[in-house]
């Protein structure tokens, strides 16, 4: 009787964990289109002809013009649309992008969605709902297989298959065509675009015309096709229908019709591209340079313990971090060296190369376990020259940007919200430039998969430096020195420089940092 009683508690528990994941769809493999296919994508390549392989770029460090971007390229994308995120949160510009990706799909664009399973948590109906479209497939990347009924069985599911678990797709890459690309640091969401009143990320994407589109493609493709990733849904035991799709899209248009009367201002804002359309001016502006699209394999996921070094984004980008002799600019939202990190960082500068960071300040990280495993770094690189710059929460008063460049640190968002970093990029010796998915952290070096490009051409490298120059500025970041052997920040206020003797930061945030690096999470983090 106990064993029969045991047995139905093990049937029930794994009822319970597998949700109404149990039906195996077929997965079939596809690949890119090519940019031929579609008279955009021949537009493209007629213009990138003359410059005999080499690929077209353009910063988008403005939020808006990044959200703009992204609405532009989909309704330019005549053959296909290739979109990998790692989160997708929901909110006004997600809900017009998605309005517009609907539109694509009714016109015949074949769009494909690849989403890190952790930004699918209690959404796995929606999702399917819009994959009902015959032209739209959505695919989950290292899923949860058992346990994602309820947030409870997820968080169970996930603590007791920590090891895969824990490694994540952190990749971003929005595809028109095969032919325009937008690789960077941006999730989807209103934080990411200044459509939210209490949060802004500072953050930079690229938008890449050309050859570096098929090179990403090829990384898209690796990943769509990989056996970590699976339709939505094959985790619905009840597919949605054409009906479902239908009333889905009817309260889609419902809740953009009610912002567009209570929020009209953001509204009018965000959908300034469909009144002022960017994408033909900045074609007509783009830098031509060499390029490597670099990526984590897939299956760096799947690895035993550390990855294989072959796997790695790291052993890519490693050359060109051997070769700086005179310069390197680390922009990172999550910084934490470890021990490699710190041997390479303060050789660098030992050998004469000027070495500066921006990441966040304590009171700016929005994960302050993070800054738990870089503050212990902070002495031993300061004592070897390394310059360290972390961007404050609030900027000082009368702070504002210079130059007529483009701009990282803009006052176009919410006056009064929080900013945060959380750029990825590096600049070498002013003559390369590297942006991405990527932060110089343990996270992103062996766990999370992550992608970027390296641009060979020194006018791009200039523009970059210019942002990392803009939140280094005083008013902007604290400026981490030492003073009598002591961790100090130097600041600007009212046009006047300060030094504050204690970090800046909530009792909290210093307790989680504290506590992150007491338990010894550094290298999960």
């Amino acid at each position: 009787m106990r064993v029969r009683q045991s047995l139905l508690a093990l049937l029930l528990l794994a009822s319970i964990l597998g949700g109404c994941a149990n039906v195996d769809v077929q997965r079939i493999p596809s690949q890119a289109l090519p940019a031929s296919d579609s008279a955009f994508g021949r537009s493209v390549r007629a213009q990138a002809a003359p410059y005999q392989g080499q690929s077209g770029f353009r910063l988008l460090p403005d939020s808006t013009e990044a959200f703009t971007a992204r609405a532009e390229l989909i309704r330019n994308a005549q053959s296909s649309l290739d979109l990998q995120y790692y989160i997708v949160h929901d909110g006004i510009s997600t809900r017009m992008l998605i309005e517009e990706l609907l539109k694509a799909a009714d016109r015949g664009v074949r769009v494909r969605i690849l989403l890190d399973d952790t930004a699918t948590d209690g959404l796995d109906l929606v999702i399917a709902t819009l994959a009902v479209h015959p032209n739209i497939q959505i695919r989950v990347f290292n899923p949860l297989n058992l346990g994602r009924s309820t947030g409870v069985t997820r968080t169970m599911g996930r603590l007791f298959n920590l090891s895969q678990q824990h490694r994540r797709m952190h990749n971003k890459l929005w595809l028109a065509d095969n032919s325009m690309a937008i690789v960077g640091g941006r999730n989807l969401g209103d934080e990411y675009f200044d459509a939210e009143p209490n949060m802004n990320f500072t953050d930079i994407d690229m938008l890449g015309v050309g050859p570096v589109a098929e090179q990403l493609g090829h990384s898209f493709d690796q990943y769509w096709n990989s056996a970590l990733s699976k339709p939505i849904d094959e985790f619905l035991s009840s597919k949605p229908t054409a009906r479902d799709l239908e009333n889905t899209r009817a309260k889609l248009e419902a809740s953009l019709a009610e912002t567009r009367q209570q929020n009209h201002a953001l509204y009018q804002h965000l959908m300034r591209y469909t009144r002022h359309p960017r994408l033909d001016i900045w074609r007509r502006e783009l830098i031509w340079a060499w390029n490597q699209a670099l990526w984590d394999a897939p299956s760096k996921v799947l690895a035993d313990g550390e990855p294989d070094p072959q796997l790695l984004l790291t052993t890519q980008l490693a050359p060109e971090l051997e070769k700086v002799s005179k310069e390197l600019i680390l922009i990172s939202a999550y910084f934490v060296p470890g021990q490699p990190g710190l041997v390479y960082l303060t050789g660098r500068a030992d050998a004469g190369v000027s070495v500066s960071l921006l990441t966040n300040a304590l009171e700016a990280t929005d994960v302050p376990a993070v800054h738990g495993g870089y503050a212990p770094y902070r002495k031993a690189l300061l004592e070897h020259g390394v310059k360290l710059f972390e961007l404050r929460r609030q900027p000082g008063e009368g702070s504002g940007g210079g130059g007529s460049g483009p701009h990282l640190f803009s006052s176009k968002g919410y006056r009064g919200s929080d900013s945060s970093l959380h750029s990825k990029a590096m600049i070498f010796d002013r003559q390369k430039s590297f942006v991405g998915s990527f932060n110089f952290d343990p996270r992103s070096v062996l766990w999370n998969t992550e992608v970027g490009v390296l641009v060979d051409s020194p006018e791009l490298a200039a523009r970059v430096r210019e942002l990392a120059l803009q939140g280094m500025a005083p008013a902007l970041s604290y400026e981490v020195k030492l003073e009598n052997d002591q961790v100090v920040w130097v600041t600007e206020d009212d046009g006047q420089l300060h030094t504050l003797t204690t970090e800046p930061g909530s009792w909290w945030r210093r307790f989680n940092a504290w506590l992150s690096n007491t338990v010894g999470l550094e290298r999960m983090l």
